[in-house]
């Protein structure tokens, strides 16, 4: 097992020497990042030719997840270079205020301090989650799954050296935990001196273990059980294109679609046009009673595929009668991360967006915009899908805390 205490105490050193790092420092330590991966692209695929080969029994879209090529790893210096460019939002000052006694108090923008990581799969989460950690100032200790161990761990070390040849801080502000067991993630998990908080990407699985097992704040950003409802007054076609791009452009991905719903007044219409594109594409769509009365190629199912993130090429539809038992329904069975209706009615839209309780709700378009990309924050360290501190997209900003610098002049209390 690794020293995984010592790793997480020098993370802790390091961090505060991060936190003081200017934006010119931590910019060419990010572009040095990406020129060395650039550089290492024939030892990375290499590396990840042994996940692949080890995924054997996985399904294709996980073993998708895994897969790194020419395009990805280019896609993966670029992220590393956008977040290079973004503003970073150490020091700012978001609030000055003056007390009848004089003293001038502001709230400013300050790292989080040392951030855990525990994700599952995709290794490209190795690069784009050390890049934000650095241009916020923050240290982070990475632990990624057994899936991806050989893809991480020379992603991790590229890293790692491209710090060190930078210059201008030391290495240990990304360490990377060498050890996929449970008792791993266990120990890391314990190093509450060390670790201010942790952030597990992955499934529910992951998610439960950790919320269960972790004695330091967890930013919970977990899978998502995503339902796009297909209102009465939507236009057909438009919703046929949203629901086959929210399925199937990447259905491995959190924010895919899971969910169908479809207003009963529209489904003998709608089903059988949706379920043409997604048979087309190798899509098998389950679905209730109701639904498959409208259309013969939906399949019975049980009420579990209804909580199910089937995380492939599967949707379950289900009929219902109006927006408010849609509202209702997604709240009974989604996770909170991605939600959307489709529609023509703005009352109808309106009414959806103030009732279902996600991290981001959508009108009129797919669920798989939830990115922080997309949203326009560079790469996210993930989705999050609880109510404090941080909801969505986990970009820079929400990477940091505020503290309140306080000046006087001599001022005492009486």
């Amino acid at each position: 097992m690794a020293d995984i205490e010592k790793i997480c105490s020098l993370a802790k050193l390091a961090s505060y020497d991060l936190a003081t790092l200017g934006s010119e420092d931590k910019n060419r330590i990010l572009n040095a990042i990406a020129d060395e991966i650039e550089a290492s692209k024939a030892a990375i695929l290499k590396e990840n030719a042994k996940d692949i080969e080890a995924a054997s029994a996985l399904s294709e879209a996980m073993k998708d997840r895994l897969r790194l090529d020419d395009k990805r790893i280019a896609a993966i210096c670029e992220g590393v270079r956008d977040v290079a460019k973004l503003d970073d939002p150490v020091g700012e000052i978001t609030e000055t205020f003056i007390r009848p006694n004089g003293l001038e108090i502001s709230k400013v923008r300050v790292p989080l301090g040392v951030i855990g990581v525990i994700y599952e799969s995709r290794p490209n989460v190795t690069a784009d989650v050390a890049a934000l950690c650095i241009k916020s100032g923050n240290c982070v200790i990475l632990r990624g799954g057994k899936e991806a161990i050989n893809s991480n761990r020379i992603l991790a070390a590229i890293i790692g050296d491209a710090i060190e040849k930078s210059g201008v801080i030391s290495r240990n502000i990304v360490a990377f935990v060498d050890d996929v067991t449970r008792e791993g993630s266990l120990a890391m998990l314990r190093q509450s001196k060390y670790i201010d908080v942790i952030i597990p990407r992955g499934g529910d699985g992951l998610k439960k273990f950790v919320l269960e097992n972790a004695l330091m704040p967890v930013i919970a950003s977990a899978g998502g059980n995503c339902h796009l409802y297909v209102e009465k007054t939507a236009d057909l076609d438009m919703a046929a294109a949203v629901v086959a791009n929210a399925k199937l452009s990447r259905p491995s991905t959190c924010n895919a679609l899971e969910q169908l719903l479809v207003d009963r007044s529209v489904a003998k219409q709608f089903l059988p046009l949706v379920c043409g594109i997604l048979k087309q594409n190798g899509c098998v769509v389950n679905g209730s009673e109701e639904a498959r009365s409208y259309c013969d190629y939906i399949v019975p199912c049980d009420e579990q595929e209804y909580f199910k993130e089937h995380g492939d090429k599967v949707l379950t539809a289900y009929i219902v009668d109006g927006v408010a038992e849609a509202t209702e329904r997604v709240n009974a069975h989604g996770t909170g991360h991605s939600d959307g209706i489709l529609t023509n009615d703005k009352k109808a839209a309106d009414y959806f967006v103030a009732k279902v309780d996600s991290a981001c709700v959508y009108v009129n378009a797919s669920t798989r915009f939830t990115d922080g990309f997309e949203f326009g924050f560079g790469a996210e360290i993930g989705i999050s899908t609880q109510k404090l501190h941080a909801r969505g997209p986990l970009g820079l900003k929400q990477l940091t805390s505020e503290k309140y610098i306080v000046r006087g002049n001599g001022q005492v209390r009486k």
